[in-house]
Protein backbone atom coordinates (compact mmCIF):
# COMPACT_ATOMS: atom_id res chain seq x y z
CA UNK A 1 0.00 0.00 0.00
CA UNK A 2 2.44 2.66 0.62
CA UNK A 3 4.32 2.08 -2.26
CA UNK A 4 0.95 2.30 -4.50
CA UNK A 5 0.54 5.59 -2.58
CA UNK A 6 3.94 7.07 -3.44
CA UNK A 7 3.74 6.10 -6.90
CA UNK A 8 0.10 7.96 -7.03
CA UNK A 9 1.56 10.96 -5.35
CA UNK A 10 4.76 10.96 -7.46
CA UNK A 11 1.97 10.68 -10.49
CA UNK A 12 0.50 13.96 -9.16
CA UNK A 13 3.19 15.65 -8.53
CA UNK A 14 4.47 15.13 -11.74
CA UNK A 15 0.89 15.95 -13.41
CA UNK A 16 1.02 18.89 -11.58
CA UNK A 17 4.23 19.90 -12.85
CA UNK A 18 3.25 19.39 -16.24
CA UNK A 19 0.02 21.37 -16.22
CA UNK A 20 2.37 24.49 -14.10
CA UNK A 21 4.70 24.44 -17.18
CA UNK A 22 1.95 24.54 -19.74
CA UNK A 23 -0.15 27.35 -18.00
CA UNK A 24 3.08 29.52 -17.67
CA UNK A 25 3.44 28.83 -21.53
CA UNK A 26 0.06 29.89 -22.34
CA UNK A 27 0.58 32.93 -20.27
CA UNK A 28 3.87 33.66 -21.85
CA UNK A 29 1.94 33.32 -25.32
CA UNK A 30 -0.70 35.13 -24.49
CA UNK A 31 1.40 37.84 -23.04
CA UNK A 32 3.82 38.18 -25.93
CA UNK A 33 1.36 37.54 -28.46
CA UNK A 34 1.77 40.27 -31.11
CA UNK A 35 -1.55 41.87 -30.41
CA UNK A 36 -3.48 43.60 -27.23
CA UNK A 37 -5.76 41.71 -25.79
CA UNK A 38 -8.39 42.50 -23.41
CA UNK A 39 -11.80 41.33 -21.56
CA UNK A 40 -14.31 43.69 -20.47
CA UNK A 41 -18.08 43.85 -18.80
CA UNK A 42 -20.55 44.85 -22.22
CA UNK A 43 -22.68 46.28 -19.87
CA UNK A 44 -20.01 48.64 -17.91
CA UNK A 45 -18.07 48.70 -20.76
CA UNK A 46 -14.99 48.79 -18.34
CA UNK A 47 -11.92 46.15 -18.87
CA UNK A 48 -11.42 43.11 -16.22
CA UNK A 49 -8.14 41.75 -17.51
CA UNK A 50 -5.65 42.56 -20.10
CA UNK A 51 -2.35 40.88 -21.61
CA UNK A 52 1.16 42.92 -21.11
CA UNK A 53 1.11 43.54 -24.51
CA UNK A 54 -1.45 45.99 -24.12
CA UNK A 55 0.04 47.46 -21.21
CA UNK A 56 3.56 48.01 -22.35
CA UNK A 57 1.86 49.57 -25.98
CA UNK A 58 -0.99 51.91 -24.38
CA UNK A 59 1.20 53.03 -21.07
CA UNK A 60 -1.14 51.85 -18.58
CA UNK A 61 -0.41 49.24 -15.90
CA UNK A 62 -3.43 46.75 -15.75
CA UNK A 63 -4.18 48.03 -12.29
CA UNK A 64 -4.62 51.43 -13.57
CA UNK A 65 -6.66 50.09 -16.91
CA UNK A 66 -9.21 48.39 -14.02
CA UNK A 67 -9.51 50.93 -11.91
CA UNK A 68 -10.51 53.76 -14.61
CA UNK A 69 -13.31 51.79 -16.12
CA UNK A 70 -14.97 52.83 -18.91
CA UNK A 71 -12.48 56.37 -19.00
CA UNK A 72 -9.11 54.22 -19.63
CA UNK A 73 -11.18 53.68 -23.49
CA UNK A 74 -11.98 57.46 -23.20
CA UNK A 75 -8.33 58.46 -22.57
CA UNK A 76 -6.87 56.17 -25.58
CA UNK A 77 -9.59 56.21 -28.15
CA UNK A 78 -9.53 58.99 -30.61
CA UNK A 79 -12.79 61.33 -30.05
CA UNK A 80 -14.49 60.49 -33.04
CA UNK A 81 -14.28 57.32 -32.43
CA UNK A 82 -15.88 56.91 -28.92
CA UNK A 83 -19.21 56.53 -30.92
CA UNK A 84 -17.54 53.07 -31.05
CA UNK A 85 -18.26 52.10 -27.80
CA UNK A 86 -21.85 52.43 -27.55
CA UNK A 87 -22.98 51.11 -30.99
CA UNK A 88 -20.91 47.70 -30.32
CA UNK A 89 -21.90 47.27 -26.93
CA UNK A 90 -25.63 47.84 -28.39
CA UNK A 91 -24.18 45.15 -30.97
CA UNK A 92 -23.72 42.36 -28.44
CA UNK A 93 -27.21 43.15 -26.89
CA UNK A 94 -29.13 42.46 -30.35
CA UNK A 95 -26.77 38.81 -30.00
CA UNK A 96 -24.40 39.51 -32.87
CA UNK A 97 -21.63 36.83 -32.68
CA UNK A 98 -18.44 39.48 -33.49
CA UNK A 99 -18.20 43.39 -33.96
CA UNK A 100 -15.09 44.84 -35.92
CA UNK A 101 -14.17 47.51 -37.24
CA UNK A 102 -10.58 50.21 -37.48
CA UNK A 103 -10.19 53.15 -34.95
CA UNK A 104 -7.30 55.27 -33.40
CA UNK A 105 -5.93 54.79 -30.46
CA UNK A 106 -3.15 56.47 -28.48
CA UNK A 107 -0.31 55.75 -25.97
CA UNK A 108 -0.89 57.37 -22.91
CA UNK A 109 0.78 60.82 -22.69
CA UNK A 110 1.59 60.80 -26.21
CA UNK A 111 -0.19 63.47 -29.07
CA UNK A 112 0.33 60.71 -31.69
CA UNK A 113 -2.80 58.77 -32.80
CA UNK A 114 -2.38 55.25 -34.50
CA UNK A 115 -4.79 53.14 -35.87
CA UNK A 116 -5.70 48.89 -35.00
CA UNK A 117 -7.92 46.83 -36.02
CA UNK A 118 -10.46 45.83 -33.24
CA UNK A 119 -12.57 42.62 -32.77
CA UNK A 120 -14.58 41.43 -29.98
CA UNK A 121 -17.02 38.61 -29.61
CA UNK A 122 -19.48 37.02 -26.41
CA UNK A 123 -16.98 35.78 -23.76
CA UNK A 124 -19.43 34.61 -20.84
CA UNK A 125 -23.37 34.90 -20.86
CA UNK A 126 -25.92 35.46 -17.74
CA UNK A 127 -28.37 32.62 -17.33
CA UNK A 128 -30.97 34.42 -19.88
CA UNK A 129 -28.38 33.94 -22.85
CA UNK A 130 -27.46 37.73 -22.42
CA UNK A 131 -23.61 38.09 -22.54
CA UNK A 132 -21.71 39.45 -19.91
CA UNK A 133 -18.23 39.37 -21.08
CA UNK A 134 -16.42 40.37 -24.30
CA UNK A 135 -13.22 39.30 -25.12
CA UNK A 136 -11.10 41.62 -27.71
CA UNK A 137 -8.39 42.17 -29.71
CA UNK A 138 -6.60 44.94 -31.13
CA UNK A 139 -3.90 44.46 -33.54
CA UNK A 140 -1.88 47.67 -34.59
CA UNK A 141 -2.29 48.27 -38.11
CA UNK A 142 0.17 50.32 -38.56
CA UNK A 143 2.85 47.63 -38.05
CA UNK A 144 1.79 45.52 -41.44
CA UNK A 145 3.66 47.34 -43.55
CA UNK A 146 5.32 44.53 -45.40
CA UNK A 147 2.81 43.92 -47.69
CA UNK A 148 1.90 47.21 -48.84
CA UNK A 149 -0.31 46.15 -52.00
CA UNK A 150 -2.16 43.24 -50.44
CA UNK A 151 -3.66 45.26 -47.43
CA UNK A 152 -4.29 48.69 -50.54
CA UNK A 153 -6.31 45.02 -52.59
CA UNK A 154 -7.63 43.98 -49.36
CA UNK A 155 -9.39 47.29 -48.34
CA UNK A 156 -10.54 47.64 -51.72
CA UNK A 157 -12.17 44.25 -51.98
CA UNK A 158 -13.45 44.75 -48.04
CA UNK A 159 -15.20 48.23 -48.93
CA UNK A 160 -16.57 46.55 -52.48
CA UNK A 161 -18.19 43.86 -50.36
CA UNK A 162 -19.18 46.51 -47.47
CA UNK A 163 -21.08 48.74 -50.34
CA UNK A 164 -22.37 45.63 -51.80
CA UNK A 165 -24.23 44.85 -48.63
CA UNK A 166 -25.64 48.32 -47.96
CA UNK A 167 -27.26 48.49 -51.10
CA UNK A 168 -28.69 45.44 -51.13
CA UNK A 169 -30.93 46.53 -47.85
CA UNK A 170 -32.29 49.47 -50.36
CA UNK A 171 -35.51 48.56 -52.13
CA UNK A 172 -35.10 49.84 -55.79
CA UNK A 173 -37.45 52.85 -55.15
CA UNK A 174 -35.07 53.63 -52.26
CA UNK A 175 -31.77 52.94 -54.28
CA UNK A 176 -33.52 55.65 -56.87
CA UNK A 177 -33.84 58.43 -53.73
CA UNK A 178 -31.00 57.56 -52.39
CA UNK A 179 -28.92 58.23 -55.58
CA UNK A 180 -30.87 61.73 -56.16
CA UNK A 181 -30.50 62.97 -52.51
CA UNK A 182 -26.69 61.97 -52.10
CA UNK A 183 -26.20 64.14 -55.57
CA UNK A 184 -27.60 66.78 -53.29
CA UNK A 185 -31.53 66.84 -54.40
CA UNK A 186 -33.72 67.87 -51.71
CA UNK A 187 -37.03 66.69 -50.92
CA UNK A 188 -39.21 68.33 -53.31
CA UNK A 189 -36.98 67.81 -56.00
CA UNK A 190 -36.88 64.01 -56.00
CA UNK A 191 -40.65 64.48 -55.62
CA UNK A 192 -40.89 65.85 -58.67
CA UNK A 193 -38.40 63.84 -60.43
CA UNK A 194 -40.29 60.69 -59.13
CA UNK A 195 -43.66 62.03 -59.57
CA UNK A 196 -43.99 61.34 -55.84
CA UNK A 197 -45.40 62.94 -52.87
CA UNK A 198 -43.16 64.48 -50.60
CA UNK A 199 -44.25 62.68 -47.44
CA UNK A 200 -43.52 59.27 -49.50
CA UNK A 201 -39.96 60.39 -50.38
CA UNK A 202 -39.58 61.68 -46.71
CA UNK A 203 -40.78 58.31 -45.30
CA UNK A 204 -37.93 56.54 -48.10
CA UNK A 205 -35.31 58.61 -47.02
CA UNK A 206 -35.79 57.77 -43.43
CA UNK A 207 -36.06 54.43 -43.98
CA UNK A 208 -32.44 54.68 -45.83
CA UNK A 209 -30.69 56.13 -43.04
CA UNK A 210 -31.90 53.44 -40.76
CA UNK A 211 -31.08 50.64 -43.59
CA UNK A 212 -27.66 52.04 -43.78
CA UNK A 213 -27.40 53.26 -40.52
CA UNK A 214 -26.68 57.21 -41.68
CA UNK A 215 -27.57 59.98 -39.22
CA UNK A 216 -27.82 62.52 -41.98
CA UNK A 217 -27.41 63.89 -45.45
CA UNK A 218 -23.43 64.55 -44.83
CA UNK A 219 -22.94 61.02 -43.86
CA UNK A 220 -25.40 59.41 -46.36
CA UNK A 221 -23.04 61.78 -49.45
CA UNK A 222 -20.24 60.47 -47.98
CA UNK A 223 -21.44 56.68 -48.36
CA UNK A 224 -22.45 57.09 -51.71
CA UNK A 225 -18.69 58.35 -51.93
CA UNK A 226 -17.45 55.45 -50.67
CA UNK A 227 -19.97 53.46 -52.92
CA UNK A 228 -18.77 54.86 -56.05
CA UNK A 229 -22.24 56.40 -56.93
CA UNK A 230 -20.76 59.81 -57.29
Amino acid sequence: MGTENRDSQDALISENAKLRSQLERLEAIIDQVPAMLYTSNNSRKAVNWCNKRLTDTLGYSQEEILSLGTEFFRQILHPDDTSILAISQQSFREKKSMYGGVLRVRRRNSPDWFWVVGLGIPFTFDKQGNVVDVICVFLDFTNAIDTGNQISEALREVLRRRNEDALNKLTAREKDIFMLAASGHNNKEIAENLNLSRYTVETHRKNIRLKLKVRNTSELVALAKQIGMQ
